[in-house]
């Protein structure tokens, strides 16, 4: 316990670095997901390409190469920013791949007849998109995604190997304090424990609440 209590604000330091890693890179992974997924189901064909090639180099690309590629190379072309925002979008971009192939296999449960109707009706691509595919499509997905999310938080480690704060990261000031490695890596456990069943209890809470209103 005494390794909690003594270094508790720098435990205190990673876990909100990575708690604030976790909440910017999951938001703009919802964002870019649902944008990718809109280009994979929509009616314009340089809109389906663009979405298969991001989600197929995204997802076949290993996270560390492309921290390597976003943190060192962005500035190369003179995007000079701090450490955090380059692992955001790192993490962001790369989970989006995940989000939308989520999205995506949620809008094909909805049957087609209902976006013909909707068209049929006059209503456009990103109207029958929004107001009939997805708010059908919604509850089918929340668990993939949750998951998802749920790795993202878990692949933010990553982070720390590129000076940004985060909560793997205190382990090597710790080790060079001398503490016991092995209770050093289980408070660090703990930490991302809180975080990952959080997300989890919250997407259960929104799948039960969409439950009832459906």
């Amino acid at each position: 316990m005494y390794v909690l209590t003594e270094n508790f604000s720098l435990y205190w330091q990673g876990f909100l670095g990575t708690v604030q890693l976790t909440v910017y890179a999951s938001l703009l992974a919802l964002v870019l997901g649902f944008v990718m997924a809109s280009f994979r189901v929509a009616p314009v064909g340089s809109f389906r390409v663009f979405g298969t090639v991001w989600v197929t180099v995204l997802r076949n690309t290993p996270l560390t190469l492309l921290f390597f590629a976003v943190l060192l190379g962005l500035p190369r072309f003179g995007l000079v920013l701090p450490f955090q925002v380059f692992a955001v979008l790192a993490l962001g971009c790369y989970t989006s791949a995940f989000i939308c192939e989520a999205l995506r296999s949620g809008i094909n449960t909805v049957p087609k007849g209902q976006g013909e109707a909707s068209r049929s009706l006059g209503m456009t691509f990103t109207q029958t998109l929004g107001s009939v595919v997805l708010p059908q499509a919604f509850r089918s997905v929340i668990p993939p995604i949750g998951s998802t999310l749920i790795a993202l938080a878990k692949n933010s480690a990553i982070a720390g190997a590129f000076s940004v704060t985060e909560l793997l990261g205190t382990y090597k000031t710790l080790s060079e304090l001398g503490y016991n490695i092995i209770w050093t890596f289980a408070w660090i456990a703990v930490g991302y424990l809180i975080i990952t069943l959080s997300i989890s209890a919250l997407f259960n809470v929104l799948e039960k609440r969409w439950g009832i209103t459906r």
